[in-house]
């Protein structure tokens, strides 16, 4: 006796065809994009996690890092950066209710709605480009080593951290600049620190209540603040003043660390200003018409997924970069 197999394509969840799961080839390429960027950001982080544990003893702390606010001065550690983070879930809860009300058909909050996708997005790639000027800027100063490493100064009353304006002396015979004033021409004259490395030392020496902090961290989790003696010592061995940090000085301490901020966080920020472009032509042909004509809103709700993975990546980003 023969045995007879019913198969029901059409009620399955996997049909297979040109629309597995039901869902369109638009979407499926989102989701193969997706999974893709995922993958690349997962190496971007285990890398970055990889390095910080090979150098965690002297790995910048991030407290000490991101204490700025805009218009605000003052310590504050993570405020801002926190803010960024609230801005940006935000922005993810907007975009649901985005796809939600183009479900409904209901055009007039989806124009609402995908508006305050884009101001929420705008406001993260703005203080994303203020965190970076920030922390190009640098705000106390440091000198470098022969051998790379970072040498900090702190008030010995207070404990704070000092800048290099508190004590260091402006020489006459230093930092001479070539001006159209004076009569000398001249192409460039390349970066030049607000003070020389001449002009921190002898300023280091005639203030006694100033100490060298070092990038090693002790076992309060604190950086190595050296006494008189030691800072006096550890200051012949600078090679340089640092001023902020790049691609090649970090005034915060590991090189590194600066490598892994401006790659990681550039890289995400370039995907969410991506995403703000992308919103705002969505949001024109919402104001147009466009998916009220063709009877649905998929669109918004692909870029919607974008949105998501956006801004879930960025949790992962503030959590191992700034949190741990």
């Amino acid at each position: 006796m023969d045995a007879t197999v019913t198969t029901d394509t059409e009620g399955s969840v996997w049909g297979g065809g040109n629309r597995p799961l039901g869902a369109s080839y638009g979407k499926m390429m989102m989701w193969f994009f997706i999974v893709s960027d995922a993958l690349t950001f997962s190496g971007f982080l285990v890398s970055y996690g990889f390095s910080r544990f090979k150098f965690i003893e002297t790995w910048p702390i991030a407290d000490e890092v991101f204490t700025h606010v805009p218009f605000f001065h003052g310590n504050y550690p993570m405020i801002y950066v926190a803010f960024m983070t609230f801005i940006l879930i935000m922005s993810s809860v907007t975009m649901v209710l985005a796809v939600d009300a183009g479900h409904r058909m209901m055009q007039k909050k989806v124009i609402l709605y995908m508006f305050l996708t884009i101001i929420g997005g705008a406001i993260f790639v703005g203080s994303q480009a203020w965190e970076w000027a920030t922390f190009i800027k640098g705000d106390y100063g440091a000198l470098e080593t022969k051998g790379g490493r970072i040498l900090q100064f702190v008030n010995a009353e207070t404990g704070e951290r000092a800048g290099l304006a508190d004590f260091a002396k402006t020489l006459p015979e230093e930092r001479v600049k070539h001006t159209e004033s004076v009569g000398v021409w001249f192409q460039g004259e390349g970066y030049q620190t607000s003070f020389s490395l001449k002009e921190v030392v002898e300023g280091f020496k005639s203030t006694p209540n100033i100490l060298i902090r070092t990038e090693t961290i002790n076992e309060e989790g604190e950086k190595t603040v050296l006494n008189r003696q030691e800072s006096l010592e550890k200051l012949a061995q600078a090679t340089q003043v640092v001023e902020g940090a790049n691609l090649i000085h970090n005034e915060y301490g590991s090189r590194l660390f600066a490598d892994f901020f401006f790659f990681i966080t550039g890289f995400h920020g370039f995907h969410v200003f991506s995403g703000v472009v992308i919103n705002i032509i969505i949001f024109f042909n919402i104001i147009l018409g466009t998916y009220e004509r063709r009877g649905h809103y998929e669109m918004v709700e692909k870029v919607g997924l974008y949105w998501h993975f956006v801004d879930l990546v960025w949790v992962f980003v503030f959590t191992f970069f700034y949190l741990v």
